[in-house]
């Protein structure tokens, strides 16, 4: 999950009640269930450049192409550039992209302003998709206000910590199984230099909502801070988030990987992968890359669930789900799409082709019954299945929230907010500004977002 370059202008959103997964769009024939009728037999298709999605799009001609005669026309994109471009074509409802990739946060919101299709109808007919099949958060995170549905994830994710399994050994230290934040802090400081080049951790602090904001605020959440309280009063100078947001910053200077203001998911990612650091703390979904056929950490790395303070768990629910726009008219063909890239057959295609442990897992039970996947992610599945389980998008600290979310606030305003915010505690990390300097400045930024919600 990464962060948005623009903010979408306020006037084109419509407030909505939140609960819902990432989404992508696809086009096809235009008709209900699995879409009969006349077809253009090509779709246009936006995704982020993800390892998951990259693979789908090698897999697309040879397999659905082949068998249904439709061709998609993929534009892959960094996660904030795609964002800047979905908001675009959906807001104007352009019909460019049949089908984008959106998360939990967008879909609630575009939902509710009339920029998506609703998939009930398809699932309703397409019943070898097997709607029942796909995780509960997931389908309820897709779900919008108005009990529709209106995503199928690709794949789903929460967070966890990963850790060098043989760096610990060697260094004699003891991961917990349900690890606190001050154990992870004393481990990374234990663990930085136990090679040459080595550092305790990685965490986010390239700016962006979704990318520095995401594993800082479930750090937040679980040492009792939230952005507003229930009342949307504004909390950023609260002591507990300053606590939250020290730790972090602290720990990230202390500890964490250099380079770490322009260091996201990716960045952690290749520093993990290529042993420079001997903890990550990010999305579960990066487990699939360390364990892949080549990597140099495969067999290596342990995992385990979130670390907590106060809550009893903290990882967020987040998902790239297909969403179609409604301004489609090739929406039965893009169903079809859909059901291709999130059916059973394509994880067993993805097994045999790239290997079990980059199948997009995270959304299906029946991938945990698969032998050949239990096998090659047999270090992660169960860790990344249980806490997608138990994520608390609803109630994800110690008080009640004004609207859901753990890593982001699923209000229209957060991509702007969340971004502005990010942008100064980033500075905090390269030691630009004071932690309580950069928050004193955010929670002005917070206060006139909550000037619209108080008294609602």
């Amino acid at each position: 999950m990464r962060s948005q370059s623009r903010r979408i202008p306020r006037s084109l959103f419509v407030a909505a009640t939140a609960g819902t997964l990432i989404t992508p769009l696809l086009a096809g024939c235009s008709g209900a269930g699995g879409g009969g009728g006349s077809s253009s037999h090509s779709i246009n298709v936006l995704m982020v450049n993800n390892p998951q999605m990259v693979e789908l799009q090698k897999l697309t001609a040879a397999n659905f192409t082949k068998k249904t005669g439709i061709k998609v026309n993929f534009t892959v994109l960094p996660e904030n550039d795609v964002r800047d471009k979905i908001s675009q074509d959906f807001a104007n409802q352009a019909g460019q992209y049949d089908v984008a990739t959106l998360s939990n946060y967008e879909i609630p919101i575009y939902a509710k302003n009339g920029w998506l299709h609703s998939m009930d109808s398809y699932v309703k007919k397409d019943t070898a998709f097997d709607q029942q099949d796909i995780l509960k958060p997931m389908q309820q995170a897709l779900t919008a206000a108005d009990g529709k549905l209106y995503g199928e994830p690709f794949y789903g994710e929460s967070s966890f910590l990963m850790y060098r399994k043989d760096v610990f050994k060697k260094k004699g230290l003891t991961m917990p199984a349900k690890p606190t934040w001050q154990q992870v802090a004393d481990l990374a400081a234990k663990a930085d230099g136990a090679e040459p080049g080595m550092k305790g951790i990685c965490l986010r602090g390239l700016p962006g909502w979704g990318e520095m904001l995401a594993p800082l605020t479930t750090v937040v959440n679980t040492m009792g801070g939230t952005w507003f309280d229930k009342d949307w009063k504004a909390q950023l100078n609260s002591p507990e988030f300053k606590k939250a947001t020290k730790f972090y910053v602290d720990l990230v200077r202390k500890h964490g990987e250099s380079g770490a203001p322009q260091s996201g998911f990716a960045e952690c990612l290749n520093d993990t992968t290529q042993g420079k650091t001997a903890m990550w703390y990010d999305a579960t979904s990066g487990a699939g890359s360390l364990e892949a056929n080549g990597s140099p950490v495969k067999g290596k790395m342990g995992y385990v669930p979130a670390p907590v303070d106060k809550t009893d768990s903290s990882g967020w629910l987040y998902t790239w789900a297909w969403g179609i726009q409604k301004a489609s008219k090739n929406a039965g063909d893009a169903w079809k799409f859909i059901s291709w890239a999130s059916g059973k057959g394509y994880e067993n295609l993805v097994g045999q082709k790239a290997g079990w442990a980059n199948v997009p897992a995270g959304k299906r039970s029946s991938t945990y019954d698969i032998p050949q996947y239990r096998k090659e992610a047999a270090a992660f599945a169960d860790v990344t299945r249980d806490a997608i389980s138990s994520a608390k998008p609803n109630d994800p600290g110690v008080q009640p929230r004004p609207a859901p979310g753990i890593q982001f606030v699923d209000i229209p305003e957060f991509t702007d907010l969340g971004t502005k915010v990010s942008q100064e505690l980033s500075s905090a990390v390269a030691g630009r500004q004071s932690v309580d300097s950069a928050l004193n400045k955010s929670q002005k930024l917070a206060e006139a977002v909550a000037k619209k919600y108080e008294g609602s």
